[in-house]
Formats: structure tokens, C-alpha cells, sequence
């Protein structure tokens, strides 16, 4: 049977997961929110 806390204990997490984690938090993406604001601000500046 499998020891779920002592598997806890021996858990390291996989630096390349790391990495990425860090790669896609700095990597500044549009959400449909931002791009929304960017046309109604565009609309606006229009008239």
C-alpha cells in the first residue's frame, strides 16, 4: 500500500517546472478584459 506522507516527504519538484513557471508569470498576455479596454479606449479616441 502505498505511504501518501512519507511520498510527500521524498516530493522535489522538477526544476524545468520551475523554470517555466517563472518563463510564463513574466510573459505579459492579453487577456479578452485587456483587449476589450484597448477597443473601447480605441472607440472613444475615434469620435
Amino acid at each position: 500500500m502505498i505511504n501518501f506522507d512519507e511520498e510527500i516527504k521524498k516530493y522535489q519538484p522538477c526544476l524545468e517546472i520551475e523554470d517555466a513557471e517563472e518563463v510564463i508569470n513574466a510573459y505579459d498576455s492579453k487577456d479578452i478584459s485587456d483587449i476589450l479596454s484597448e477597443l473601447i479606449l480605441e472607440l472613444k479616441n475615434r469620435q
